[in-house]
């Protein structure tokens, strides 16, 4: 299992049917290749995003990994989580309105095709650090020495760590 040219995009959307969602996906992406979607609100950014997958994969070669599936093994690190229950609470679809987070892993340009089910936006991209704070339980005093995008970070490195 290896992971090479990492796309993140942004994206908005209506879902009406997380399974539907989740079937159209499946059927645009080849074998190997990885099309993670992700809550884009409960995202501090393009760092914390490229880390969490670093960190899934090395989970994944090192056999500490908590998920049997890659992608939920992603879901898993990038919400600092360490049950998938909680990891799909924060990052996971849900129906209505919704910013996406598309994780693209040694894949093809998908940009068309997803473009086709979503509507591309990268705004949604750029995090609001007031709701992360709320999502991930970030104190007043802990931002004052560190960005929320480099203290979820770290927490996604404790996961490993308190392994």
């Amino acid at each position: 299992m290896h992971r090479d040219n990492l796309k993140i995009l942004g994206f908005k959307t209506s879902i009406n049917s997380v399974e539907e969602t989740l079937n159209q996906i499946d059927e645009i992406k080849k074998d190997g290749e990885i099309i993670q979607l992700l809550n884009a609100d409960s995202i501090a950014g393009r760092n914390h995003i490229a880390h969490g997958v670093n960190q899934a994969f090395l989970a994944f070669e090192r056999g500490e990994n908590l998920a049997k599936d890659i992608s939920v093994e992603i879901a898993l690190r990038c919400s600092a989580q360490r049950q998938i229950s909680k990891a799909f609470k924060i990052l996971g679809l849900k129906e209505g309105e919704m910013n996406l987070c598309a994780v693209l892993i040694n894949c093809s340009d998908y940009a068309r095709e997803l473009s086709s089910i979503f509507t591309v936006d990268g705004s949604v991209l750029t995090p609001n650090n007031d709701e992360l704070m709320n999502i991930y339980g970030i104190g007043e005093d802990e931002v004052k020495n560190f960005s929320v995008e480099e203290i979820i970070i770290d927490r996604i490195t404790k996961l490993t760590v308190d392994y």
